[in-house]
């Protein structure tokens, strides 16, 4: 089930809070959380920006979010899901995972609103997709629920592919049979469209995210940002991320990178020697 198949990879990564959020969504969200007034945001598990206005989208344990314009988190739509896998496509197309605040498993949903309303694809209440990326016309999502890497062209019909114990997946902006993915054991990969994997190899890395063919980047446990120009090769240490333990990353360019770690959302311009705090994080200890 996704509760061990998560539990077995944090503990190897040293992430456990990372993917808390997933084992413990009953509890947290029956007994409230601190984004019940709207003003604060825990456990990120997904962060994009729409191509249409470049406006900042954060998926939580407790909905999606959006700077309002004070800049403190704004809840959109009315929903306060968990959001686990979550990845912007085009203008306004999002898609996502998760569980249902009643309990159980998203599958694959979509919304074509920026978030404000979404419809049920494909494997609801079958699987819970802890990272998706939509590249090539191709959704691909690591099943967590089956610990498989799985891809869809039309949303509903699917292809199964490697059985792997993954934390994230990035796929090339210019292979679609390219995909990488983190492990225990380091970066795996496949070049058979995830299909079969190597066995990782290190660096290991927590998240990965592929936007520039020469610019992809890795974040480790301890919010180390890596570069690699080679396609995972070989990696360079950039930075570290302020602010703790990494909870998502998304490269938008190839000096344009989202971090989101313990205490906040953060955006670098610059390949990631800076960075900038754009949202706010409240730890909150019930999850």
């Amino acid at each position: 089930m996704n509760k061990r198949h998560a539990a077995t990879t944090a503990t190897a990564l040293a992430l456990a809070l990372t993917v808390a959020a997933c084992s413990g969504q009953d509890s947290a969200d029956s007994s409230g959380s601190p984004t019940d007034s709207g003003t604060a945001v825990s456990h990120i598990h997904g962060l994009g920006l729409d191509p249409s206005d470049q406006r900042l989208y954060v998926a939580t344990h407790e909905g999606v979010y959006t700077p309002g314009a004070d800049g403190r988190p704004q809840l959109v739509g009315d929903s306060k899901d968990d959001f686990m896998g979550f990845t912007v496509a085009q203008d306004k197309t999002f898609y996502a995972s998760g569980h249902p605040t009643s309990g159980g498993n998203k599958g694959l949903i979509k919304s074509t609103d920026a978030g404000q309303t979404w419809t049920s694809l494909s494997l609801s209440g079958e699987s819970d997709f802890h990272a998706l990326e939509h590249a090539h016309g191709t959704v691909y999502g690591y099943d967590a629920t089956n610990a498989l890497l799985r891809t869809t062209k039309d949303g509903t019909t699917w292809k199964n592919g490697a059985s792997i114990e993954a934390l994230d997946i990035a796929v090339s902006p210019h292979d679609p049979d390219l995909v990488l993915a983190t492990t225990a054991e380091g970066v795996a990969l496949s070049t058979t469209g995830g299909k079969t994997f190597t066995n990782g190899k290190k660096p290991v890395l927590a998240f990965l995210s592929w936007k520039a063919q020469d610019a992809l980047y890795g974040i480790d446990p301890t919010g180390g940002l890596n570069l690699s120009s080679d396609g995972g090769a070989t990696w360079t240490k950039v930075s570290t991320v302020p602010g703790g333990q990494p909870q998502a990353l998304t490269a938008i360019s190839a000096e344009h990178v989202l971090a989101a770690t313990q205490d906040g959302v953060y955006e670098s311009k610059d390949g990631g020697k800076t960075f900038t705090k754009r949202l706010a994080v409240e730890s909150s200890g019930g999850h």
